[in-house]
């Protein structure tokens, strides 16, 4: 039986097009500025060192070390410092109401039912932790944040790796044959299977592109939240 809801963000709980069309574009616009003004602050003189480090450059050398980081956002590199420096941008542009996150209605309302329930809610994401907070805490439906039990992101692992899955599966100390997985990309839902988890592939339309190698795959799949059944 099913205690644990393990959930991606983008493309399964939000669009793809608010994190491409609205976040990127922001921390592309905004990273250079932060960067400059903040580069003396620990936590981010920390993660320009490990991002020079990733990159092979002097992690003094500041333009540099911008140019590569704004070709990694535009090529998406799951680069953990990246993501935690977009992370501290887009904390501004929340706070400051440039935007809010997108969050489909069926998901908010499945995840507060679940929630209800007594289901434990995690999230696992590419994005930081820190970016995932802000998502949820500044989200269209309002502070979501409370629904959920942790979250993990690329720290843990990647998210097409079993491995990662079984890193979570020895943090929540809970059986895997308890937890659900939902994600938009097969690679991870294989990764989770392979893990020992439940799976189900939201393939919501406007967010996903089919492919005929689909039609064979044995996860479960849905179209929204509200399809979502829980393995008994």
């Amino acid at each position: 039986m099913i205690s644990t809801i393990l959930t991606d963000i983008e493309g399964t709980t939000s669009s793809i097009s608010f994190v491409r069309d609205v976040l990127f574009p922001y921390a592309a616009r905004e990273l250079p500025r932060f960067i400059r003004e903040y580069a003396g602050d620990p936590a981010v003189r920390e993660l320009i060192r490990e991002s020079a480090a990733e990159a092979g450059l002097d992690e003094d050398d500041l333009d540099a070390v911008i140019d590569r980081l704004l070709s990694w956002i535009e090529e998406d590199r799951k680069v953990t410092a990246l993501k935690a420096l977009q992370g501290m941008v887009w904390e501004s542009g929340y706070a400051s109401g440039d935007y809010r996150a997108h969050i489909y209605e069926d998901a908010w309302r499945n995840l507060k039912r679940w929630s209800d329930e007594g289901f434990e809610l995690y999230v696992y994401s590419s994005g930081s932790i820190q970016a995932q907070h802000l998502f949820f805490r500044y989200s269209e439906r309002g502070d979501l944040l409370p629904l959920f039990s942790g979250h993990f992101d690329t720290g843990i692992g990647g998210k097409k790796d079993p491995a990662s899955y079984r890193a979570i599966v020895d943090a929540l100390a809970t059986p895997p044959a308890e937890i659900l997985f939902l994600s938009d990309v097969r690679a991870e839902l294989d990764a989770a299977r392979q893990a020992g988890l439940h799976t189900c592939w939201l393939q919501r339309p406007g967010d996903y592109a089919p492919q005929p190698a689909d039609e064979v795959s044995a996860h479960p799949v849905a179209h929204s939240f509200d399809e979502v059944r829980l393995p008994r």
